[in-house]
């Protein structure tokens, strides 16, 4: 579901822990998002009709950002192991998304990307003005790499 407004309301309780795993709860990687969305719900944002919109996308970096910066995001590698397999084609957004799901079910994940290192569309798409390779990407991929998943 929609956790926005909890966040949101967690946030402005300064409850920045709390406001980060409601962020997690529904985004794999609210620093990718957070930095290269382009925020439509914004302009669509029915306060916009009489003062200045939720500034979602701010706020998700935002948290995302403390998160790290507090030493919270950490690598989680699942408890129990299933011993099945599973290879991920492609170490975009989606493919480290889903690699991420199935390592969190306890499955062996594999990603195989083409290119001579991981990321995909984030690494080779988006210009490095919109999307800090190292200090997002790379970070993340270790992250991943840490719980577990092989690339």
């Amino acid at each position: 579901g929609n956790r926005i407004p909890t966040w949101n309301q967690l946030v402005h309780e300064g409850d920045f822990k709390r406001a980060l795993e409601r962020l997690l709860d529904t985004n794999n990687f609210p620093e990718f998002t957070g930095t290269t969305c382009p925020a439509p719900c914004e302009e669509a944002c029915v306060l916009g009709i009489n003062e200045s919109p939720v500034a979602i996308k701010s706020t998700e970096l935002a948290i995302i950002e403390y998160g790290f910066s507090k030493g919270w995001i950490k690598p989680h590698p699942p408890q129990v192991r299933t011993r099945k397999r599973v290879c991920i084609i492609g170490s975009g957004p989606a493919g480290l998304a889903a690699a991420q799901q199935l390592n969190r079910a306890g499955h062996l994940v594999q990603v195989i990307e083409r290119a001579d290192r991981g990321g995909g569309l984030l690494m080779y798409g988006i210009p490095s003005m919109k999307l800090d390779k190292t200090g997002k990407v790379l970070r993340r991929l270790q992250l991943l790499k840490d719980e577990g998943i092989e690339f």
